[in-house]
């Protein structure tokens, strides 16, 4: 489940200026359906409501995924994350991780501080609180996603590479990404054509694929993630859109 919420995150970017999320309207749900192989794995949703975080608008953001059925009796996932985005500038003021993966628990929350590049984490289960160095534009997890949404057509040409940081759990880790093309998608709604993302990540001084991750956006002014496929050690985990709602644009899916 981790894997795939990471994924989605992956696509988000960039040293480029912040920008307003114009294109993502207050209201927008969007479902996806995690399976591995022929088995149902889990569900994960995003939803995003406009409010005043800190006297300024932001973007309310949640993520909630969770494992079902079979996979659910032997591995019990019950992910939920949470930022506020503001909405000028793109960037997160505020990001929770509350997390439960088998045995495995986690809850943290992290205050941002963008003007002097710091912040502040709190872990919820020891209630402890420090201060850390951080960068320019950091991006959450979930912020990270809206960001890439909120860019130009021109910023995602076939072959373009764009780097981000993104703050994961108590770290900072050097992420880009490749448009490495388009394909036309086949989906319960219908194909439709999508940019192909290849995220990856820093490994010593030069960039790696991700474990195999490939992700496949809307190739619109949405830009809404339509699937992802990460392969493992044996098989491979793959999320689709399920179901939508509040997408600002119509997305374009032929019979």
């Amino acid at each position: 489940m981790k894997k795939i919420l990471l994924s989605l995150t992956f696509l988000i970017f960039a040293l480029n200026p912040a920008q307003k999320l114009d294109n993502i309207q207050s209201g927008e749900v969007l479902n996806y359906r995690i399976h591995y192989g022929i088995l149902n794995a889990g569900n994960a949703t995003l939803t995003t409501l406009k409010t005043t975080f800190q006297g300024q608008p932001h973007f309310y953001v949640k993520g909630y995924g969770k494992t079902t059925g079979a996979v659910r009796a032997f591995f019990k996932v019950e992910d939920h994350y949470e930022s506020f985005i503001n909405y000028n500038t793109g960037l997160p003021s505020f990001y929770v991780r509350n997390v439960q993966e088998g045995g495995y628990t986690q809850h943290f929350e992290t205050v941002f501080n963008q003007s002097n590049q710091t912040l502040i984490l709190t872990d919820k289960e020891k209630n402890t609180s420090k201060i850390v160095k951080s960068v320019k534009d950091v991006q959450d997890m979930l912020s990270a996603f809206y960001y890439l949404r909120s860019l130009d057509s021109l910023d995602l040409r076939v072959g373009s590479v764009k780097k981000l940081n993104v703050w994961i759990d108590d770290d900072m880790f050097p992420f880009q990404i490749k448009v490495a093309g388009t394909e036309n998608v086949k989906t319960k709604f219908g194909t439709i054509n999508c940019l192909k993302i290849i995220p990856q990540v820093m490994s010593g001084r030069v960039f790696k694929d991700k474990e195999g991750v490939t992700l496949w956006v809307s190739n619109d002014k949405n830009l809404v993630p339509i699937a992802i496929k990460a392969e493992l050690a044996v098989g491979s985990l793959k999320a689709s859109l399920e179901t939508y709602k509040n997408v600002k644009y119509p997305l374009k899916f032929s019979k």
